[in-house]
């Protein structure tokens, strides 16, 4: 489908994703090898937007499974759908009252009911899950297997027999094996650590938080309408937060709600007061605000912001706060 690595670049792009030429490297591997991505790093840094706009980008749907503690394989392969089964029952009791007919026993009853048992286990009443749905689809997919580190080392190693042959197999119906191979992309907020054997059948992408430069690019894109000075002023003040020693750094997503939430109250400045007032939608722990608004001050009557060069108690960041 895709010819190079920087067609890979391009089209990412016009779906508004920022993609460094690692990035596009190992997607163009993956499509090429068809190898599932094995994408980590800090949360928010756009490893769920890869894959959401890969699939765009690629013209294939997308299907996400969200991985949690307590996942299992009922909840992420396929379940019956036993309510359908009752009232296929109970609409077929006739029916099933005149196969039963002239039975001499509950062994010959029993008998007769179990050649008729495939009517009630077949795949009219399975429910596909996300990766059963991946496996089946009419279509090659885009399959999503979100926060991956979240979810039990028992689960991972049932995943590791889905991603070795794309096939699963359903007691009562049979084997099924994928109509298409489906472009999965893993992420992983480092959580716990992955096992090798699932390292070892992926392709493995690290995605960090972005350069300054790369940052101001996004913002720019995502938040057009934003004043290109104050835009500037933005990134450089969250690239030095991330400097600090934060309980959660701010991450690109919340980022671009800073951006949006500067364009919604009509901020003609990066001032201490609209700082201090929209710091929240940045950081989520109080002790980070605290110390964030602390460094604001420097200490001192003033606040850094105003002297540029100078980034107070932000760790030193080589920008500094814009004036």
């Amino acid at each position: 489908m895709f010819q190079d690595v920087g067609q890979i670049t391009k089209v990412l792009g016009e779906q508004q994703y920022i993609s460094t030429d690692e990035i596009s490297t190992v997607m163009f591997l993956a499509d090429k090898l068809e190898k599932p991505v094995l994408t980590e790093g800090p949360a928010g840094v756009g490893k769920t937007e890869l894959a959401k706009a890969w699939a765009k980008a690629s013209g294939r749907p997308l299907i996400r499974l969200q991985c949690y503690e307590g996942l299992d394989e009922s909840k992420a392969l396929y379940e019956w759908e036993y309510a359908k089964q009752m009232l296929y029952t109970q609409l077929l009791r006739d029916k099933l009252s005149e196969v039963l007919a002239g039975a001499t026993s509950l062994t010959q009853a029993a008998d007769r009911l179990a050649q008729e048992e495939n009517v009630f286990f077949s795949e009219r009443f399975l429910l596909a899950r996300p990766l059963l749905q991946a496996i089946t689809a009419p279509e090659p997919v885009v399959l999503l297997i979100d926060e991956i580190d979240r979810a039990d080392a028992e689960f991972e190693a049932f995943l590791l027999e889905i991603l070795s042959d794309f096939q699963v197999s359903v007691p009562e119906v049979g084997t099924i094996i994928a109509r298409h191979m489906p472009t999965v992309i893993l992420t992983s907020n480092n959580t716990r650590e992955l096992s090798e054997a699932l390292k070892r059948r992926c392709l493995y992408l690290f995605i960090d938080y972005p350069s300054h430069d790369a940052e101001l690019r996004i913002v720019r894109m995502r938040v057009p309408e934003l004043n290109a000075r104050i835009a500037q002023q933005a990134v450089e003040i969250v690239q030095n937060l991330r400097q600090m020693d934060l309980k959660k750094n701010p991450s690109v997503s919340e980022t671009i709600d800073w951006a949006k939430s500067l364009v919604m109250l009509n901020a003609d400045s990066l001032d201490k007061h609209t700082l201090e007032t929209t710091l929240t939608v940045l950081l989520k722990h109080e002790s980070d605000v605290q110390k964030a608004r602390r460094a604001l001050t420097g200490g001192k009557g003033d606040h850094p912001i105003s002297r540029r060069g100078d980034t107070g108690n932000l760790g030193g960041g080589r920008r500094g706060w814009p004036n």
